[in-house]
């Protein structure tokens, strides 16, 4: 599903904020990925969601090369994505339901199929009966929801959450992340960046850890070895 041969991210500064990463993710595969604040975690999920590009290096994502992938062709990519952000970047001022329809409105999706996609959506992540109300009116742990919803409601071969449990209280914290269980389980890959090892120690996904933009352990090959066996 997710594989980076040798990636490599410099901004124009000249800060590398990743350097030679290499790791292979397999469908349906929960992982997460964990790491200082600075280490790079952010950058390696916009690089995911090609909502940045490598400076080097290789990366294929659910069978896709993104640097061979063309400008007119990533709205498409990115649809077979879900990401879930820390603040929700919700719309304050819409209620529930239209929060959850923006990708499939802005995709042009059919309106019978917006309205069971999001009902469908709401209701997995258990706020079904909550589409009029507005994000003021829901606690923060209903908030998150609401974003981890928008995310699925195109039923994404991928989800990537960059800290999605970082404002929430410990009890939240493991609700949200069962959620994301419960998406693995039934076949999409889940990448999530988080600095909780209280959540990592519940779940126990595989981690790949980052120090200062490198994969710790050195830059293992993440393909398997063809070496023939007799």
């Amino acid at each position: 599903m997710i594989q980076l041969e040798r990636v490599t991210k410099r901004y124009p500064n000249g800060r590398e904020a990743l350097t030679n990463v290499s790791f292979f993710v397999d469908r349906g595969e929960m992982v997460f990925v964990t790491g200082r604040s600075g280490a790079g975690k952010s950058t390696l999920l916009k690089l995911i969601a090609l909502l940045e590009r490598p400076t080097r290096g290789t990366m294929t994502v659910n069978g896709r090369n993104t640097g061979t992938l063309k400008v007119r062709h990533i709205p498409a990519f990115r649809r077979q994505i879900g990401v879930v952000f820390q603040d929700h970047k919700l719309l304050a001022d819409r209620p529930v339901f239209d929060n959850v329809a923006l990708p499939l409105v802005v995709a042009g999706a059919p309106l019978k199929e917006i309205d069971k996609r999001v009902r469908a959506a709401l209701d997995q992540v258990g706020l079904l009966g909550k589409e009029r109300m507005v994000p003021v009116e829901l606690s923060v742990g209903e908030q998150q929801r609401v974003g981890i919803a928008r995310a699925v409601a195109g039923k994404p071969a991928l989800i990537v959450a960059d800290e999605p449990t970082g404002n929430l209280d410990p009890e939240l914290a493991v609700e949200v992340m069962r959620l994301f269980k419960r998406f693995s389980d039934v076949g999409v890959t889940v990448l999530v960046a988080t600095h909780d090892q209280h959540i990592v120690r519940e779940f126990g996904s595989r981690e790949i850890v980052l120090e200062s933009g490198e994969v710790r352990g050195g830059d293992p090959d993440p393909l398997p070895s063809l070496v023939a066996t007799r």
